[in-house]
C-alpha cells in the first residue's frame, strides 16, 4: 500500500471532505448487511489522514484540534461506524507523544505516517466499573512482560497492525502496551453484535500469555500526574461523531420530505416542504444542530490554547469546554435522528430504506460514557470552581 503524507490542515480537511463523500455512498448498505468496511479502512489509511498528528519534527502535519475534530465530523456525516474506527488510533497516538520515550515515538510515528493503524483492547466486561482493570503486566526474568486477559468493545482492533493494551503493572500502576495485530497468544474474535454502529468490529481481544519487549510498554499512569488534555482531545473526537451524525439525519429528512414524503391533506400544500409546521420543526432542529456545531468548534478551539500553554486551569476549561459540548451534542443527535421519522412520515419507517440506522448510530455511540456526570462536573466548576478530575474520561 502506498501512503500520502498529509501536508497540512487544509490538506487534511479536503481528504476528509472526499473520503466521507465517498463513504456515504455504501454506508447504508454496509450496515444492514454489517459488511465490515476493510477496503474503505484500506483507503482511510492510504490517504494519510490516519498520521495528521504526528509531530512536524517527526515528518507529520501535526494538525490543530480543531482540524482533527473536523476531519471525524466530516467522516462521521459520511459513515459514523468507519469514523469510530480510528478515535482510538488518535487517542493512542497522542499517548505516545506525551509519554513515549524518544526511541518509541521515532519507531511508532514512522509506522504511523506508512499507515500502520492503532486499535484499542482498554474496556473489559464483567468488572466493578470502567476504570477497574485486571489485565496484568508480569515481568519475565528477561526484562520482557506477559499478558494475559480479556478485552470487551475493542473498536478497530480487528482492522489494526497494532493493538494498544491497558494494563496494570506489579505496582498497579497503569500502563499502555502496544502489542502486534498477529502476536503469539492474541485473539481478535469478531463477536460485536451491537445495534448502532455495525461495522466498527468493536469485539473481544483474548491476551494468553502474550509476550511484550519493555520497549513496547508506556507508562500512561504518568499522564494524569500533572494537567493533561487526554480525556478532553478523546471526547472532543466523541463529540465530533455525534455531531456529524445529527447533520447526515437531519440532512436525509430535508432530503426525503423534499422528494418523497406526501403533504398532510389538511395543510392545503402541494408539497410537505411547504407545510409550516414541517418548516417549523426543520427550523427547531437545525438550530440544535448549529448549536451542537458551534458548542463543537469552541471546544476545540479551548483545547488548542490550552495546548499551547497547559495549566492546571487551562487543561480544567478545556475538559468542561469539551464535557458541555458532548452533552450537548449527545442529545442532538438522538432527538435530530429520532425526529427523522416524525419529519418524513410514516413510509420513512420502512426497513428496507434503513434510515433508522441514524438513530441507532447515535443512541449506540452516546452509550460511550454517561452525559450526566460531565453535567456534573461542569455544574461544579461553574458553581464552586472545582477543577475536574484527571481521569481521562473528561
Amino acid at each position: 500500500m502506498t501512503v500520502h503524507v498529509i501536508a497540512d490542515d487544509a490538506e487534511a480537511l479536503e481528504t476528509a471532505r472526499r473520503l466521507a463523500a465517498e463513504f456515504s455512498a455504501g454506508a447504508s448498505e454496509r450496515d444492514s448487511a454489517r459488511k465490515l468496511p476493510h477496503a474503505e479502512v484500506e483507503r482511510l489509511s492510504a490517504s494519510g489522514l490516519l498520521g495528521v498528528t504526528v509531530p512536524a519534527d517527526h515528518g507529520g502535519a501535526d494538525v490543530r484540534h480543531g482540524t482533527l475534530a473536523e476531519v471525524f465530523r466530516l467522516l462521521a456525516s459520511g459513515d459514523p461506524s468507519l469514523a469510530q474506527i480510528p478515535q482510538s488510533h488518535f487517542v493512542y497516538v497522542n499517548v505516545l507523544r506525551r509519554q513515549g520515550t524518544p526511541a518509541q515515538r521515532e519507531f511508532f510515528f514512522a509506522e504511523v505516517l506508512a499507515g500502520r493503524r492503532f486499535g484499542n483492547a482498554q474496556s473489559e466486561a464483567g468488572t466493578k466499573h470502567v476504570q477497574d482493570i485486571r489485565t496484568r503486566l508480569v515481568p519475565e526474568p528477561d526484562g520482557s512482560f506477559l499478558l494475559t486477559g480479556v478485552k470487551h468493545y475493542s473498536t478497530g482492533a480487528l482492522f489494526a497492525h497494532w493493538i494498544p493494551v491497558l494494563a496494570r503493572a506489579e505496582d498497579d500502576t497503569l500502563h499502555v502496551a502496544y502489542v502486534p495485530r498477529d502476536a503469539h497468544g492474541l485473539t481478535v474474535v469478531d463477536d460485536w453484535d451491537g445495534m448502532g454502529q455495525r461495522t466498527t468490529a468493536s469485539g473481544t481481544v483474548k491476551l494468553d500469555r502474550v509476550g511484550v519487549p519493555a520497549g513496547r510498554i508506556v507508562p500512561h499512569h504518568l499522564t494524569f500526574q500533572g494537567p493533561q488534555l487526554h480525556g478532553a482531545v478523546a471526547q472532543l473526537l466523541h463529540t465530533a461523531i455525534d455531531v456529524g451524525i445529527a447533520a447526515a439525519a437531519l440532512a436525509e429528512a430535508a432530503e426525503f420530505v423534499r422528494t418523497r414524503s406526501r403533504p398532510w391533506f389538511e395543510s392545503g400544500y402541494e408539497s410537505a416542504a411547504e407545510d409550516p409546521l414541517l418548516i417549523q420543526r426543520f427550523g427547531e432542529l437545525g438550530i440544535q444542530l448549529r448549536a451542537a456545531e458551534a458548542l463543537l468548534a469552541t471546544a476545540a478551539r479551548t483545547v488548542d490554547l490550552a495546548a499551547s500553554g497547559l495549566t492546571d486551569e487551562s487543561a480544567a476549561e478545556a475538559s468542561v469546554s469539551v464535557a458541555a459540548a458532548k452533552a450537548f451534542a449527545a442529545s442532538a443527535a438522538v432527538e435530530i435522528s429520532g425526529a427523522l421519522f416524525e419529519l418524513a412520515g410514516t413510509r420513512s419507517a420502512l426497513d428496507g430504506l434503513n434510515l433508522h440506522r441514524f438513530w441507532r448510530d447515535a443512541r449506540t455511540h452516546t452509550l460511550h460514557d454517561p452525559v450526566r456526570w460531565k453535567v456534573q462536573h461542569i455544574g461544579r466548576h461553574l458553581l464552586n470552581g472545582t477543577l475536574p478530575p484527571r481521569h481521562g474520561l473528561l
